[in-house]
């Protein structure tokens, strides 16, 4: 089990970038079991392999969240996904190697869908940090506070009644 604050800055980008070193790729099927708390399931895959399962509780808003990450088998992972009604959420997702020994993560969501957007993430180990942290070339914008892009309101707008009702 994973316990801690979390410290992140998220980004909106066009595509992967190619000058960075690639570490690690490999696709996110994730579910929201609960919004509020925040309640997500996750499965990583290589391939039609799967490589990993997850259930993840967050709290907070903004750049500073606490986050439980809990690894869990596969027998518990496809019995929670039984009760998600939805599709689950599809990320194509990379992770790159930044100078100083940060990561940058990112996500191409539901590729291929009308939804579809692209975003990277950025992890710091203090609030100093990710505030003097200067943003790539390849980011567009800084979503760190924008609401709309915390993948919980994105569940909730692509998956839920009123959004498919919406989509007929």
């Amino acid at each position: 089990m994973q316990s801690f604050t979390e410290i992140e800055r998220k980004f909106l980008i066009d595509s992967f970038p190619a000058e960075l070193p690639l570490k690690e790729e490999f696709q996110v099927y994730q579910a929201y079991l609960s919004i509020d708390p925040e309640v997500r399931i996750r499965r990583n895959a290589v391939g039609s392999q799967d490589t990993a399962y997850f259930i993840a509780l967050k709290s907070g808003t903004g750049m500073v969240r606490h986050e439980v990450e809990i690894p869990i088998s596969k027998e518990h992972f496809y019995a929670l996904a039984e009760m998600v009604a939805r599709p689950f959420i599809t990320k194509d997702f990379r992770i790159y190697h930044l100078p100083g020994g940060l990561e940058l993560e990112c996500s191409h969501v539901d590729k291929g869908t009308p939804n579809e957007f692209m975003y990277a993430e950025v992890e710091f180990p203090s609030i100093e940090a990710a505030e003097s942290f200067e943003p790539l070339s390849v980011f567009k914008e800084d979503v760190t506070y924008n609401p709309d892009y915390k993948m919980k309101n994105y569940w909730k707008r692509t998956r839920t009644k009123a959004a498919e009702l919406a989509a007929k």
